[in-house]
């Protein structure tokens, strides 16, 4: 069989950012209560606009939480593992947001809100299919943010913690522990690749471009010969140079080893 006849993830798109300003609600209101000892929340706030994020921010820390600003897309997805949510503009200067959102929710549960300028019913139809937990609208009043994320992490807070798992042959790896086996005998990888593998083995059927793996892996911080270096270091690992396999001038898909 064809190795170009699995289907081809699509190559992200890259939107202009749009600037758009928080605004509080009109009415006064009391100086919000901050939370109590122990519930403040790691907070990733994604935006590249930087007057708002800020904005934000320190109003995130007012309720008690711990919020870390990033502005690009590489740096998302290199700091949502140690968020407990994610607040995502859609309109970032390297990956549009629904790609972003798509590779957090491939290997992740974290709770992601998007909070964008795109207003139309089609947009939050996107979102929501891309794996957001809920959709906002800039402007947005503080208080209903606040609302949406209490409502999303109590809902995040009900769910199942049961052990995330993939199967592929002879293959198994474990979401959560991060351990990798073949033919039950546990192959010791590297934090990278131990994500790559990962993002391979969440689409089997599919071949995932060069530069998405480099962006979803390794955000900016990477070289030429990165996926090729980690690859080849994979397959020796998984004791067969199967288990990869390179689609040439596309990328790659995983294989049956």
């Amino acid at each position: 069989m064809s190795q170009l006849s699995a289907p081809v993830l699509p190559e992200p798109r890259t939107s202009a950012p749009h600037h758009i300003r928080l605004v509080e609600d009109t009415a006064p209101v009391p100086r919000p209560a901050l939370a109590a000892p122990g519930t403040g929340r790691r907070i990733l706030v994604v935006d590249a606009d930087t007057e708002p994020a800020d904005c934000l921010a320190a109003q995130l820390r007012r309720h008690g939480h711990d919020p870390h600003c990033v502005t690009r897309a590489g740096a998302a997805l290199q700091a949502y593992a140690d968020a407990d949510l994610v607040l995502l503009a859609l309109e970032l200067p390297d990956l549009d947001g629904l790609e972003v959102c798509r590779a957090i929710r491939t290997v992740s549960r974290v709770p992601v809100i998007i909070v964008t300028a795109r207003q139309s019913e089609l947009d939050c139809v996107l979102g929501l299919q891309a794996g957001a937990d809920d959709y906002v609208t800039k402007p947005y009043g503080l208080r209903e943010l606040m609302a949406r994320i209490e409502a999303v992490t109590r809902r995040a807070r009900w769910q199942s913690a049961a052990v995330e798992e993939i199967r592929h042959g002879r293959l198994r790896i474990d979401v959560n522990s991060r351990e990798v086996t073949v033919d039950g005998v546990e192959v010791s990888l590297t934090r990278k690749e131990f994500d790559l593998l990962r993002l391979l083995a969440s689409h089997p059927d599919t071949v995932i471009p060069r530069k998405q793996l480099l962006q979803q892996v390794w955000g900016d911080s990477w070289s030429r010969r990165t996926v090729d270096t980690h690859v080849s270091s994979l397959r020796g690992k998984l004791g067969d140079s199967g288990w990869i396999v390179t689609v040439r001038g596309v990328g790659f898909r995983l294989g049956s080893g």
